[in-house]
């Protein structure tokens, strides 16, 4: 089957808040801010700009009938500054006006006066005057102080990672309007409506029963849209609410990159220790995150960082800690992986560094420690039904890693002037909310007496398939067509208290709830199916039920009619919560994840030596599906979190100034992939896996794990390098853009 939405998203009929009709009156909001990272905030001059042709008004902290507040794990984040600007882009108010091009002009006439303070950009900086947004954090196993004096390879180094910008396709937005009874309606371009309602409940002082939030699609997320919607709904709310009238607020692409957060950027010191016989004994990490000017999720991502800093690796003695560092840059937030990658890449670097120094290839080092059932992570997880050590074996035979390594050594010997280099990565990534109770969701589901099915549940649909695989889950329980069902958009009104889609996990929560409701309505509808065939079991598919000798049947819509007639409820509203998940975080022990999805990718790699450039030749990857309720659009998840993966670690270069001006601001100056670097070959290998009872069908998440394949082309193009340079030692520092390329094909060692 393939994504219910295709047809109208290549025909341009695809509904997103922009394109909604817009009600006779509606008005526009545009945000303003002032251009410092930070400052104190002396004078605010809003008289000229109220005075031009279209505005109707300008509203400011001071216009907030609730809380100047947003911020949910802590609240450090003001919907608009008002005393002191924390960050280039931080909004001060916003301007509405009958046109957009009219607020535009305001703009330009708002007059501030301020006092300048010393922006903090750096996370290291940060953490050294004491500017952290919660305590720091450890994760430990075993004792790595006694670990050290019987490694027999000890290895240090640092590794810079920096962010990535969402550029998701559909910017922020949001559109707001006041009911006849007073409530508003708010259709937003978020991940998470209950987060947009209770905020703007929290702004106006109300209720959330007073506010409806429906979003029936968005344009791509990828976590930009999980906490960071939130800002520009509650405006637009706040601006319907003041003004009477409808208001839309779109952000400008410049504006959208400009005043948000991106992937949090890393700095991390790393030290690993190891035995002859390639086992790694010890390893100690200590991250600096860079979280921005507030919390947002910088919290949550930083633990997920460390729940995955030894990747698939078991690991003896580990002492994991990070710090979550303010600085003023925008609040950096979810990304696709949500702090996982960083971790990983960390552990990653280590090991390469350490077969660097002995001598060995990293895929002998990474092969050696592979986690297996039974083993135990840092945060206490004993592993179970692992499939690390399949999927490695299973990559390295289905694409000869053995002829990977001859062909990159015989290319290198005949070419001076390009080489090649290759990476193995193996992933091995959790799928749960790590904040426990977060794991939960809801179904609504209605049976019409003409047989027709509408689905309501907490998921969003970002371009990720999940309206998809929800159908396909309604369309199996009841043995009915596909068209009989339609998956409604997500409405606070309808499904409450909803968890974010995110965590990869969209699918597996509400699909489980939504389960729950086909079989409770199914059992109503067996009992009358059973009395009019005279049978024990029923059997439902293709549009009919039959007793379970196949000789007699009744249509799908007969029984339903039935079902109606004897006033038996073809309603349910069910709810999933995931069995089994805990953590404790007085103790840094639980076992968090309902399941992890393995895989193991092989990358190949081309430079350029005399230009810096490069081409990834190659991922071939063999990944842990479980069993796949629709491979195409889990296929296509893959080859878009790899390619996203890859412009991570190779182009996506976010630059600020010292003073935190973001120079970076627009595609003219921030590269994303295009299609000319996507990969000549990306090869995807379903592993024979049984799945997990935990995810819907046993359909394993797929989200976010591939991406984590991407962190390998950075080790290819590095491997390039240093078959050219021979000896060097490049600083590991990610996005390993061509300049940088250039400058380790021709510099000196760099420790």
């Amino acid at each position: 089957m393939i994504n219910i939405d295709a047809k109208n998203h290549v025909s341009g009929k695809s509904v997103y808040v922009d394109d909604i009709k817009e009600i006779r009156g509606t008005l526009f909001a545009l945000p303003f801010d002032l251009p410092t990272a930070h400052a104190k905030i002396t004078g605010l001059d809003l008289s000229s700009a109220r005075t031009l042709p279209g505005i109707v008004s300008i509203l400011t902290a001071k216009d907030i009938p609730g809380d100047n507040q947003i911020g949910v794990a802590v609240p450090d984040e003001p919907l608009f500054a008002d005393k002191e600007v924390h960050f280039s882009g931080q909004t001060a108010g916003i301007i509405i006006g009958v046109t957009e091009h009219a607020c535009r002009l305001a703009r330009r006439e708002i007059g501030f006066s301020f006092e300048q303070l010393t922006p903090v950009t750096c996370p290291r900086q940060a953490m050294k005057q004491g500017m952290l947004i919660v305590p720091p954090r450890t994760f430990r196993i075993g004792n790595t102080d006694d670990a050290w004096s019987r490694c027999d390879h000890i290895v240090s180094g640092t590794v810079e990672i920096n962010g990535q910008e969402h550029i998701y396709m559909e910017t922020q937005g949001s559109y707001a309007y006041l009911k006849e009874d007073g409530c508003i309606f708010v259709a937003s371009s978020t991940q998470a409506p209950t987060a947009v309602q209770w905020a703007i409940a929290r702004v106006l002082g109300i209720e959330m029963h007073r506010i409806e939030v429906d979003t029936v699609r968005i344009g791509g997320g990828f976590g930009g849209k999980e906490d960071q919607a939130t800002a520009w709904a509650v405006m637009a709310a706040l601006a319907a609410v003041k003004t009477g009238m409808p208001v839309k607020l779109i952000l400008h692409r410049m504006d959208d990159i400009r005043m948000t957060g991106k992937r949090n950027p890393y700095s991390s010191d790393f030290r690993i220790g190891l035995g002859n016989d390639l086992k790694i004994m010890a390893y100690e990490v200590t991250h600096y995150q860079n979280a921005g000017a507030s919390a947002d999720l910088s919290p949550a991502i930083l633990e997920r960082t460390l729940f995955h800093s030894t990747n698939s690796y078991c690991i003896p003695n580990v002492t994991a800690t990070a710090y979550s560092c303010r600085t003023n840059l925008p609040p950096n937030t979810a990304f696709r992986g949500f702090g996982g990658p960083q971790g990983m890449f960390v552990i990653e670097s280590a090991i390469v560094r350490a077969a660097e120094t002995i001598g060995v290839s990293p895929d002998e080092i990474q092969k050696a420690n592979l986690i297996k059932d039974g083993d135990e992570m840092p945060y206490g997880q004993v592993m179970q039904e692992t499939h690390a050590t399949d999927s490695w074996a299973e990559a390295e035979r289905r694409y000869s890693l053995s002829e990977v390594k001859n062909r990159v050594a015989e290319f290198n010997s005949h070419s001076d002037t390009h080489k090649k280099g290759f990476a193995v990565q193996p992933i091995c990534f959790g799928i749960s909310f790590t904040n426990t109770m977060m794991n939960h969701a809801r179904a609504l589901v209605h049976i019409y007496k003409d047989g027709s099915v509408v689905v309501s549940t907490g998921a969003v649909e970002m371009g990720q398939g999940v309206n998809t695989k929800l159908l396909q889950v309604a369309s199996a329980e009841f043995g009915i067509s596909h068209e009989r069902v339609k998956i409604e958009s997500t409405n606070t009104l309808r499904i409450a208290n909803t968890s974010p889609t995110a965590a990869s996990s969209g699918a597996d929560l509400n699909g489980k709830a939504l389960k729950i409701a086909c079989t409770n309505l199914r059992e109503r509808l067996a009992e009358v199916a059973k009395q009019t065939l005279e049978c024990e079991e029923v059997v439902f598919a293709n549009e009919t039920i039959s007793d379970n000798t196949r000789k007699k049947s009744i249509s799908w819509k007969e029984l339903v009619n039935m079902a109606q007639q004897q006033r038996v409820p073809l309603s349910e509203h069910s709810h999933y919560a995931t069995p089994g998940i805990h953590f404790d975080r007085t103790k840094e022990k639980g076992h968090p994840f309902a399941y992890h999805v393995y895989g193991t990718a092989i990358i190949e790699a081309t430079v350029d030596c005399l230009r810096g450039t490069y081409l990834i030749d190659s991922v071939r990857i063999v990944h842990d599906f479980g069993k796949s309720m629709n491979a195409d659009v889990d296929h296509g998840q893959i080859e878009g979190g790899v390619v996203q993966g890859i412009g991570w670690m190779t182009m996506e270069e976010v630059m600020f100034d010292d003073k935190g001006k973001l120079l970076t601001s627009a595609l003219s100056t921030y590269k994303i992939p295009d299609i000319y670097s996507v990969p000549a070959v990306i090869e995807i290998h379903h592993l024979d896996s049984p799945g997990s009872d935990l995810a819907i069908y046993k359909s394993k998440a797929v989200g976010e794990p591939p991406l984590m394949y991407a962190l390998g082309a950075y080790f290819a193009i590095r491997k390039a390098v240093q078959a050219f340079n021979k000896g060097a030692e490049p600083a590991i520092s990610v996005p390993y853009t061509p300049e940088k390329v250039l400058f380790d094909l021709y510099g000196k060692k760099t420790l």
